[in-house]
């Protein structure tokens, strides 16, 4: 008989995928519910932590923003940056996917901060907290989807010429170096502990501080275009107060593979369903631009009317 857990489980995964159906076919996006608005107090190897990104994989285009299998290889140059994304057997790794490396980055950062001398690129997690942590449900079909997440990032191969913390890497790279399942519930056969090794080239932005802070509700953005958008606002709006970019450079910049008519009228839902977390957009018909500007009720007050 099926468990009462993974019932709700199932339910709740088809409400969320019927919501971003909804959105692919014109609907305003919106955030998804906090799905654990009570959190245990062991949420994490380290409780209390900022959710931290690097600040390399916010700008360039590193993920696919769609959950269809992806595997093309892709090609990106700008400002003389060169990126060469190669999937592996299971599909280009996804910007849900990298949800992994950014509960990882954020327990490394706090480690760090807490001068732990225990930190490396070898690090040990556990899958509940990571599922509770990223606001994802914790239904046996989602550790399923965690274990499919980590074949993704591992076999997802980078060429790039990017350099952390001053070491240019000259070989490719996985997004995750390897990961392992090191311990496994006795009753139901779930992954319980995991012991995951991040490349040496996010390692390196991490140990150089190459990162940025995010606002919690990136979790909650149903869409990969509105957490692609996100990121990119929050890396080149920083403590400037707005970010205008012209529209061919963002859909370059996005990594989006929809035409660019179709990219801007989704860019267009979005800046209507007002839903980024910390920013809003705005776009320019007549100039064909997109002006990303901050929500802070005193800062935005010292914008001037351009």
């Amino acid at each position: 008989m099926e468990k009462l857990e993974d019932i709700l489980t199932r339910f709740g995964n088809k409400i969320a995928d019927d919501a971003q159906k909804l959105a692919g076919q014109g609907a305003r996006p919106t955030l998804l519910p906090d799905r654990h608005p009570v959190r245990d107090f062991f949420i994490a190897d380290i409780v209390e932590w900022a959710l931290k990104d690097d600040r390399h994989s916010m700008e360039h285009p590193f993920f696919s923003l769609s959950k269809n299998p992806d595997h093309k290889i892709r090609h990106y140059e700008h400002n003389g940056v060169h990126i060469t994304v190669a999937p592996g057997a299971y599909g280009l790794a996804t910007i849900w996917d990298k949800d992994i490396l950014i509960y990882a980055v954020s327990q490394l950062v706090e480690a760090l901060n807490q001068g732990r001398s225990d930190v490396g690129p070898v690090l040990r997690i556990t899958a509940y907290d990571l599922l509770v942590a990223t606001n994802r449900y914790s239904g046996g079909k989602n550790y399923e989807q965690l274990a499919d997440a980590f074949r993704r990032l591992t076999g997802t191969r980078i060429e790039t010429d990017i350099k952390t913390n001053g070491i240019r890497q000259r070989k490719g790279f996985g997004l995750l170096d390897s990961w392992e399942i090191i311990e496994r519930n006795p009753s139901n056969g779930r992954m319980v502990a995991i012991q995951l090794r991040l490349s040496d080239w996010l390692y390196n932005a991490v140990a150089a501080g190459e990162i940025l802070t995010l606002n919690r509700d990136y979790f909650r953005l149903p869409g990969g275009l509105e957490r692609r958008l996100y990121e990119l606002a929050r890396k080149h709006c920083g403590n400037q107060l707005k970010w205008r970019i012209s529209l061919t450079l963002l859909h370059k910049k996005s990594g989006s593979r929809a035409t660019l008519v179709k990219f801007r009228e989704m860019l267009k839902r979005t800046a209507v369903a007002d839903c980024l977390p910390d920013y809003r957009l705005s776009y320019d018909g007549k100039a064909d631009q997109v002006l990303f500007y901050t929500k802070e009720p005193k800062k935005l007050a010292a914008i001037p009317v351009s």
